[in-house]
């Protein structure tokens, strides 16, 4: 297989309804160790260019504040997908977009965009500020890699300071995992870039559980607190902290925080997750 680069696969060509990209099986979330076609296309690829044709197709100036998007079914690899933004309500200080994504007939995710420049005049009370260890303490073979590594994850630099910890039955409070990350290709971070590897881990119910179960995400948030930029993420690099929030009931909620070197808080997210049915244990079955 092709190993198609990060920056061939967040692009967009204009197209008569909208803006058009594709999802390559070198994008897979399945484990690396399996065909792509044993996972789904990443949703943080979609993300990325879920961000970047609202900003392209719209070609809106102030910095994005939150993008949440609902993911209602996957995508075909190897397949146009067409991007279709649209402004909602355009202020002086705030802009709303959203967004339709689909293959043919069938839509694949919508997405809800916030817009706008900060006021320089206004008081700042910045949320806690924790600095992560420092990067150049943790070495580079603390990465993520082998069979069970996602396809996606050969587009990211990994440097773990938790974990790996995938079915490690983790209790609830320690479930995640801490670490630094960039795009592989030493890109500065954009919020094209921040939204890929925003999801650009397993999810943190997999510390939790000891076998493999499958999921979903079916709803993602994303808010953007401060703009990386060379000073704050030097070579793209920042710092990421997955923990859960809640597994059960056939699904799971997890959140992260992304830092800067200093311990600034760059953004958050959340996502929640649909887990593939439980099968009833073997002397209730029908």
């Amino acid at each position: 297989m092709t190993l198609h680069r990060l920056a061939e696969a967040l692009t967009l060509s204009p197209g008569p309804e909208g803006l058009t990209g594709a999802v390559q099986g070198d994008f897979s979330n399945g484990p690396s160790g399996y065909p792509p076609e044993k996972g789904f296309p990443f949703g943080g690829l979609l993300a990325g260019l879920t961000a970047l044709a609202l900003r392209q197709g719209l070609e809106l100036t102030a910095p994005l504040r939150s993008l949440s998007i609902q993911y209602l079914s996957a995508p075909a690899y190897d397949t146009p997908i067409v991007f279709a933004p649209r402004i909602l309500r355009a202020g002086r200080s705030v802009a709303y977009a959203a967004l339709e994504a689909r293959q043919g007939d069938r839509l694949t995710h919508h997405a809800q965009a916030t817009y706008g420049a900060d006021d320089p005049h206004a008081v700042r009370v910045a949320g806690p500020i924790v600095p992560p260890p420092p990067l150049d303490g943790i070495a580079p073979d603390r990465t993520l890699s082998g069979p069970m590594a996602p396809h996606f994850a050969q587009h990211v630099e990994y440097r773990l300071d938790t974990g790996p910890s995938l079915l490690q039955g983790l209790p609830g409070h320690q479930a995640g995992e801490r670490l630094w990350m960039r795009t592989r290709d030493g890109a500065p971070l954009d919020e094209v870039r921040l939204c890929y590897l925003m999801d650009a881990l397993y999810p943190p119910a997999w510390t939790a559980i000891t076998r493999p179960a499958g999921m979903a995400t079916v709803d993602l948030r994303y808010d953007f607190i401060a703009d990386p930029t060379p000073d704050t993420a030097p070579h793209g690099w920042a710092f990421f902290e997955f923990s859960l929030v809640d597994l059960g009931g056939g699904w799971t909620v997890d959140d992260l925080t992304v830092r800067d070197g200093a311990g600034n808080i760059l953004a958050v997210g959340r996502q929640r997750r649909k887990l593939a049915p439980a099968r009833p244990p073997r002397g209730e079955r029908g």
